[in-house]
């Protein structure tokens, strides 16, 4: 079988960039991006320049869309640009060139406003105040209402659904990726991250089952998370789709009570 050519949308970013450097010996990779990427082919331009970023569609079999406007800030002029314009245009520009799969990294921000409802215990997991939480509590699957905390999460749920337009109409294969939280040096440093801590080798993990799941699959959408104590989004889905075995765990390391961590 040829080697997959998967163009990184955002590239430079963490998560681009953990799949371009751990995936590299298993697929061609090219980026789009706004600055330059080095050890692959790189198209530079602003994913919201429909006409900017087209060449680099040409010819590729599927694309890890990573490429977004993460701000906690809401300035929804930044989130329209990159969040519902960009996105619209790579799948566009994909469809256009016959792109077989788009990997979509969406969040899971699209539901964490659920942490608002006080019939629910989420929001104290959020805060760490586990002594507040039931032994058990119900799990948010993907296919419940999306419930965002923010603009940003707004704007993802959208990809999501645009996503599904594009796998009915245009018969491609769309999987979106609720991704929790990646950190730069791959440890929690809040209670809130517990929850939804997401192992870096997890991550890459879910990228690279997803782009090698078969194309009769036409849209999916899974939660990417570690094997979490305090989780409340489904992972079961996720094992199930992907063949998905976590090896991180929030629990792998401890907050102290000044907010610093430590290996546990």
């Amino acid at each position: 079988m040829p080697i997959q050519k998967v163009l990184v949308t955002g590239a430079s970013g963490l998560i681009g960039g953990l799949v371009v450097k751990n995936l590299a010996e298993k697929y061609e990779f090219s980026a789009l991006n706004r600055r330059a990427v080095d050890g692959i082919p790189c198209i530079q331009a602003d994913i919201a320049d429909f006409d900017a970023i087209l060449p680099a569609f040409e010819g590729i079999d599927m694309v890890v869309h990573m490429a977004n406007y993460t701000s906690d800030a809401e300035t929804w002029e930044k989130h329209l640009t990159s969040g519902i314009i960009g996105t619209r245009n790579v799948y566009e520009a994909a469809r256009i060139h016959g792109v077989k799969r788009v990997v979509y990294g969406s969040t899971g921000d699209t539901q964490t406003g659920y942490e608002y409802d006080k019939n629910l215990p989420y929001g104290h997991l959020a805060a760490g105040k586990y002594d507040e939480v039931p032994d058990k509590w119900p799990i948010i699957k993907t296919t419940d209402p999306v419930r965002p905390k923010s603009v940003y999460g707004a704007c993802k749920a959208f990809g999501e659904a645009l996503g599904r337009y594009h796998s009915d109409v245009y018969d491609m294969s769309v999987i979106c990726i609720r991704l929790g939280a990646v950190l730069p040096d791959n440890v929690p440093t809040l209670r809130r991250q517990y929850p939804g801590y997401l192992d870096q080798r997890d991550c890459v993990d879910i990228v690279d089952k997803c782009l090698s799941l078969p194309l009769t699959i036409k849209y999916d959408i899974v939660n990417a998370l570690s094997d979490n104590k305090y989780g409340w989004r489904d992972a079961d889905h996720t094992r199930e789709v992907l063949a998905y075995e976590p090896v991180g765990s929030a629990e792998d390391h401890q907050i102290d009570d000044v907010g610093g961590w430590h290996q546990v």
